[in-house]
């Protein structure tokens, strides 16, 4: 959804509820030989580690980048010098992470979790980046909640945008 807002889906409620989207990604992972990366800022990783404690986690997840700082974004993900808080910021990061992992479907994360934020944003913005077999898309949501809160829904989200993906995603030649 290119500059609107999405809506938030209901949220999960407990570590066991993250570890079953997870192995719905593993499952759909392998069944259509998807190999799988992250590029993460705001989430430092968290996304990742999800993602590696899932079933056969060896064979189908490729790895992340974790991007925390703005020059990592530049440097190893050719986002474009500007705001990383953008459209642009998490497609160019997906991209980037797909291509330097070698995979055929990424997510990545940017935003800021609040209460201050360093770019000109609502705290709570988080844009996600998805590449999909070379086809990159972007959504924005903004959470609310404390910091915790906003990043607990941010793992979330893009754990169900992979999974969504990858339901829909042909399999790979």
């Amino acid at each position: 959804m290119e500059g609107e807002a999405a809506e938030p889906e209901q949220r999960v409620d407990t570590d066991e509820d993250l570890a079953e989207l997870c192995s719905e990604i593993a499952e759909l992972a392998l069944e259509r030989d998807l190999r799988i990366a992250t590029a993460e800022s705001l989430t430092a990783g968290n996304i990742a580690a999800n993602l590696g404690r899932a079933s056969s986690s060896g064979t189908w997840f490729r790895g992340s980048i974790v991007a925390y700082a703005s020059e990592v974004k530049y440097s190893l993900l050719q986002v474009p010098r500007g705001p990383v808080v953008s459209e642009e910021a998490a497609t160019a990061m997906a991209s980037g992470a797909a291509s330097a992992l070698g995979a055929d479907l990424a997510v990545a994360v940017t935003g800021e979790a609040g209460p201050e934020t360093n770019e000109d944003v609502e705290p709570g913005t988080v844009w996600f980046g998805i590449a999909d077999h070379g086809t990159t898309s972007a959504e924005r949501v903004v959470f609310e909640g404390d910091p915790k809160d906003v990043l607990a829904a941010t793992i979330e989200r893009a754990l169900r945008l992979l999974r969504d993906h990858a339901r829909s995603g042909a399999q790979r030649e």
